[in-house]
């Protein structure tokens, strides 16, 4: 199984990206998917997840700033990102959770004037 992110970039305080992750490999039986990030010199963190039947669950941070969503069929999920602040700056990893659990390469988000 290979996670594919994309959609990282640099954008300015208040403004709007979103990050895909398409998992290939055919993976069996996902449970869930989410988004994690890791800023310089800190913990891996979770930012959101979201459950094959669409529960999800995220971080204070980003609680009415970012939304998580899911594509079933395209074993896809999505992290539509607004009003974003210098301190969401991290790389952001794609998650799976099925029998195993899988990450991706990580994907580069930097919020600067």
């Amino acid at each position: 199984v290979q996670l594919v992110e994309s959609g990282g970039g640099l954008v300015q305080p208040g403004g709007s990206l979103r990050l895909s992750c398409a998992a290939s490999g055919n993976p069996f039986s996902i449970d869930v998917m989410g988004w994690y990030r890791q800023a310089p010199g800190k913990q891996r963190e979770l930012v959101a997840t979201i459950t094959t039947g669409g529960s999800t669950n995220s971080a204070d941070s980003v609680k009415g700033r970012f939304t998580i969503s899911r594509d079933n069929a395209k074993n896809t999920v999505y992290l539509q990102m607004s009003s974003l602040k210098p301190e969401d700056t991290a790389v952001y990893y794609c998650y799976l959770k099925a029998v195993f659990t899988y990450w991706g390469q990580g994907t580069q988000v930097t919020v600067s004037p």
